[in-house]
């Protein structure tokens, strides 16, 4: 095999509690992820360059290529097995925004090895891709275990730990406020909540994460809201559908991507007036598992 295309999907945190600090400074956290059907496409081929790895379509998203988790993603499998590295060129179709808690980057690194193992031959496992992705970062190993496991995940640790969740069938209209959310700088507020209790998993495989009395939120919704005039803005707009589709408002990761989930019978002239009536760029996606 010499050239591969893979979607690239983006995900969605039903609901996201930080639990804890480790002492090297990660936080602990619970949530449950889940893929959807809106994503990047990244396309895959070995070349004859001399260089290790050419990227193309990546150009605004860092100031130096090798900041980009595509390139870290090659890097760290080339550096780990040698013997076995080829150069390759990668063409990334871009549709996921950044800075908007949809995981993009994460997203993209972890079907970067994904890929190359297969263009590379090297046989790994999905435990050894997920080890390595945990090392680059935080929500990269549930991309991986959403591709082999074909399933939505509660997660525990840092985001490493996985344990598959089924969801039940529902849509989400999601909208994207044009605001970037620095993910570093929300983990750093004094506000941040650190000590939520944690679930056990028998609690998190029988709850409603959609109804509108549901008990699970993201912790980093209140401290966005209060930053963020169109974040909050685009949040008020589904909070006021909340009533009719008997669902909650939510905030995907550290934000800056809102979403309510909305039952699959609701038909596409409906879904279209919400879309076109939104304050932002809105879609309506699909769990992909």
């Amino acid at each position: 095999m010499n050239q591969l295309t893979l979607f690239s999907p983006a995900k969605l945190n039903l609901f996201l509690h930080i639990t804890g600090r480790a002492d090297n400074g990660y936080h602990h956290l619970q949530s449950v992820f889940t893929a959807i059907d809106f994503g990047d496409t990244l396309s895959f081929r070995t070349s004859t360059s001399q260089k290790l790895v050419s990227l193309i379509g990546a150009d605004n998203l860092t100031d130096d290529i090798n900041d980009n988790l595509i390139v870290k993603a090659v890097q760290a499998l080339a550096k780990r097995y040698p013997a076995y590295t080829s150069s390759v060129q990668i063409v990334l179709e871009k549709h996921i925004p950044t800075g908007a808690g949809l995981g993009g980057g994460s997203s993209n690194c972890a079907t970067t090895l994904i890929a190359i193992n297969e263009l590379w031959g090297l046989r790994l496992c999905t435990d050894e891709l997920m080890s390595i992705g945990a090392s680059l970062g935080a929500d990269v190993p549930f991309f991986i275990f959403a591709y082999f496991y074909k399933s939505s995940a509660i997660a525990t640790g840092i985001g490493e730990i996985l344990t598959a969740i089924d969801l039940p069938d529902c849509g989400y209209l999601v909208l994207l406020p044009d605001e970037h959310i620095s993910t570093a700088t929300l983990f750093n507020c004094d506000e941040l909540r650190r000590d939520h209790p944690v679930y056990d998993h028998h609690t998190l495989l029988g709850a409603n994460f959609f109804g509108e009395n549901a008990l699970f939120g993201n912790v980093f919704t209140p401290l966005v809201l209060a930053r963020s005039a169109k974040v909050a803005h685009a949040f008020g707009y589904l909070s006021n559908l909340e009533h009719q589709f008997g669902s909650k408002t939510r905030m995907s990761g550290t934000g800056s991507a809102v979403f309510l989930p909305i039952p699959y019978e609701v038909n596409d002239t409906a879904i279209n007036h919400l879309i076109d009536n939104a304050p932002c760029p809105a879609l309506f996606v699909r769990g992909l598992y």
